[in-house]
């Protein structure tokens, strides 16, 4: 096996990414916010404006079909940033370690509109040799289009690339189309996996 790419997902990998980050702080208690965030905000409304949907659009129809939480939902995107708590620092080390030997791209679902902050916030972003938004492409992972678009884009072999992910669906597209694939749990079992491929 010769791995000459890499390609890290964002969210949940090299970042801190989490509702609760900002909700914690308008719920009285833990159960009254994971009821919204599992039957409101859910992760599948979400999923559509990484998918390209205008969060305007998004935040509108939602607030129709759940008036009683209107104030709530304005707050996902009006307060989006809150969310982003932190980069990974342990990862973020191995990407730093990774791009002295391979080239280093990233594939995430994540909002046209949102993502600029997060580029914006994390230097370690300036690393990349390319980058695939969901949001600017209308596709999200685990789409096989969506990968197709970032080895077509940047000439990337999939049989010498390592894909990192934290979602399963996520990993089997990248495997089905002959990707080496790692689930990320966290950092310390991304090394350790990395280290068994001898990649470092």
């Amino acid at each position: 096996m010769r791995i000459k790419n890499i390609i890290f997902d964002f969210g949940g990998v090299l970042v801190d990414w989490n509702p609760r980050h900002l909700y914690r702080d308008y719920f009285d208690n833990e159960q009254e916010m994971e009821y919204f965030l599992r039957h409101v905000c859910t992760e599948e409304w979400n999923l559509e404006q990484d998918r390209g949907r205008p969060l305007s659009e998004g935040t509108r129809l939602l607030q129709e079909k759940y008036p009683d939480f209107y104030s709530m939902i304005q707050l996902f995107y009006d307060r989006w940033e809150v969310m982003l708590k932190s980069d990974i620092p342990e990862t973020v080390s191995l990407l730093y370690q990774l791009k002295e030997k391979y080239k280093i791209f990233g594939l995430t679902n994540w909002s046209a509109e949102t993502i600029p902050v997060a580029f914006a916030r994390f230097p370690f972003f300036s690393e990349f040799d390319g980058i695939v938004v969901s949001g600017e492409e209308k596709l999200i992972k685990p789409d096989k289009q969506i990968f197709k678009v970032l080895i077509d884009r940047y000439g990337v072999s999939a049989e010498n690339t390592i894909f990192i992910d934290d979602n399963a669906k996520n990993i089997n597209a990248a495997r089905e189309i002959g990707m080496h694939a790692i689930r990320f749990e966290n950092p310390d079992q991304l090394e350790e996996e990395l280290r068994s491929l001898k990649v470092i």
